[in-house]
C-alpha cells in the first residue's frame, strides 16, 4: 500500500542523503544507512561497485563535501579514451557505502549482487570542484588498483554524463572489466558474492551471467 505524503517520514535531517534514504528499507536492506561525513582536508576517496540489478551496470562514486556523488555507468569504465561511456547521475551516497559488498534483497531498490570492483583515492584536476560539477565539465585523477590516471565526467543534459579516459601513460585499448572481474577486497566473482551472501536462485543465476565474459 502506497504511503500518504502525512505517513511518510520527515528524512529533512539526511540532508543529501535524503534520496537515498527514502528509496530503502534499513530492516531489509544490509545497505548502510549512513549519515553525510565530514569533509576531509586529505584524500578523497572513490570506490566503483559492479552490480547486477535487473541489469549489470557500474556504480562510480566519487567523494565530496561528506558523501558520494554517484553515477550509474551501464557498460564500465573504459581504458580507451577514444570510448565514452554513458554514465547516468544517481543520488548520492554515504562514505560507508564504499564498503559494501554482498547482495540486496529481491524486491528491494536495486536488488542484486554487489561487488567491490576499484576502490582507492581521487584528485581534482579543477580548482573548484563545485564549480566544475555545476558546470559539467569535472576532470580529476584517480589512484586505485585498477583504474588511474587522468579522467573526465561530462554532463550532456541534465542528470546525463559522459565518463571519458584521457590520454596519458594509464590509457589502454584492453577491456578492463573483462580481464580484472574479480572483487578488490575479496577477490570474489559476484557469484561467489551472491553464494556466500544467501542469494535467491534468480539472484545467483545472475551473477554468473555476469561473471561470464562478454562474447
Amino acid at each position: 500500500m502506497k504511503k500518504s505524503r502525512a505517513q511518510e517520514p520527515d528524512l529533512g535531517r539526511y540532508g543529501k542523503l535524503a534520496e537515498y534514504n527514502r528509496k530503502r528499507r534499513f530492516d531489509v536492506t544490509p545497505e548502510p544507512s549512513g549519515k553525510v561525513g565530514r569533509a576531509k582536508q586529505k584524500e578523497r576517496e572513490f570506490v566503483i561497485q559492479k552490480h547486477r540489478a535487473s541489469h549489470l551496470h557500474y556504480d562510480f562514486r566519487l567523494e565530496h563535501d561528506g558523501v558520494m556523488l554517484s553515477w550509474s555507468v551501464p557498460k564500465g569504465p573504459s581504458l580507451d579514451p577514444s570510448v565514452k561511456r554513458f554514465a547516468m547521475q544517481t543520488e548520492d551516497h554515504p562514505i560507508d557505502y564504499n564498503q559494501f559488498e554482498g547482495v540486496i534483497p529481491e524486491g528491494e531498490y536495486g536488488g542484486g549482487t554487489v561487488m567491490i570492483w576499484d576502490n582507492g583515492t581521487w584528485e581534482p584536476e579543477v580548482d573548484d570542484v563545485d564549480r566544475a560539477f555545476e558546470k559539467g565539465d569535472l576532470k580529476f585523477k584517480l589512484h586505485g588498483k585498477k583504474l588511474r590516471g587522468s579522467w573526465v565526467l561530462v554532463r550532456m543534459r541534465s542528470r546525463q554524463w559522459l565518463l571519458i579516459k584521457h590520454r596519458d601513460a594509464a590509457a589502454s585499448t584492453d577491456d578492463i572489466t573483462a580481464k580484472k572481474n574479480r572483487s578488490v577486497v575479496s577477490r570474489r566473482t559476484l557469484a561467489a558474492i551472491a553464494k556466500a551472501a544467501g542469494a535467491s536462485a534468480k539472484q545467483l543465476e545472475a551473477a554468473k551471467e555476469a561473471d561470464a565474459p562478454p562474447t
